[in-house]
């Protein structure tokens, strides 16, 4: 899914760029506002980390289409969309620096690597709560694992409907190419989200912004 800059006009990284720094500065107005805790700070950070290993340890079989794990929402749901998308811009960063993404293709890549599984996890998140039994399991397997695993498959087609855009490949290359492995992809996404979800609910609850005791543990009179 890293993006290089070769097959998109100039027009076009240009306006994902300033697009990519006005969300970002949002979000970063966001956070000065409402700044995390000191043990959430600690833990995002190393959550950043770990996503950026992730991320390095990719394979591929052509120039923008390469396969790893995501890693959004697992960000999205510790810390809020925020404090996600500040720590993928960092992720995205850090591997156009050792050159597996274009760094002129940052607004390309955080586009459809940040913004769009952010979105979509934090859409599945409010809508799950309002709409969905106050349930434990509820969080994790329609937020955490459902939207883990679909966040992945939505950043896929994000990227890949820019390379067909941009006429970097045909739709029937990126079809049979890139879209089968994204989707089997996407499995692995969910139980590595679900069972880092599990594993943080009940270890350290603290450290996941998005789950309140209160709301999904309260019992039933």
């Amino acid at each position: 899914m890293n993006l290089f800059a070769a097959p998109f006009p100039a027009g076009w990284l240009i306006a994902s760029a300033v697009l990519s720094c006005c969300v970002l500065s949002l979000a970063l107005a966001w956070l000065r506002t409402r700044p995390p805790a000191p043990h959430l700070a600690g833990a995002l950070a190393g959550a950043t980390v770990c996503v950026l290993a992730a991320w390095l340890m990719s394979g591929g079989v052509r120039e923008g289409l390469s396969f790893h794990l995501l890693g959004a929402a697992l960000l999205t749901l510790m810390g809020g969309p925020a404090a996600a998308l500040v720590s993928l811009a960092l992720v995205i960063a850090a591997v156009s620096v050792v050159g597996q993404a274009g760094l002129l293709a940052f607004g390309p890549n955080f586009i459809a690597m940040a913004c769009v599984p952010v979105a979509w996890v934090w859409a599945v998140f409010v809508l799950a709560r309002r709409h969905l039994p106050a349930n434990y399991f509820v969080y994790l397997f329609v937020v955490a694992f459902v939207g883990g695993g679909s966040s992945l498959l939505f950043a896929s087609l994000a990227a890949l409907a820019q390379l067909h855009l941009a006429g970097a490949y045909p739709a029937d290359v990126l079809l049979e190419e890139g879209l089968p492995f994204y989707f089997l992809l996407s499995w692995s996404e969910a139980f590595m989200t679900g069972l880092m979800a599990a594993v943080l609910v009940v270890y350290r609850p603290q450290w996941v912004s998005t789950f309140d005791d209160a709301h999904y543990l309260r019992r039933e009179d």
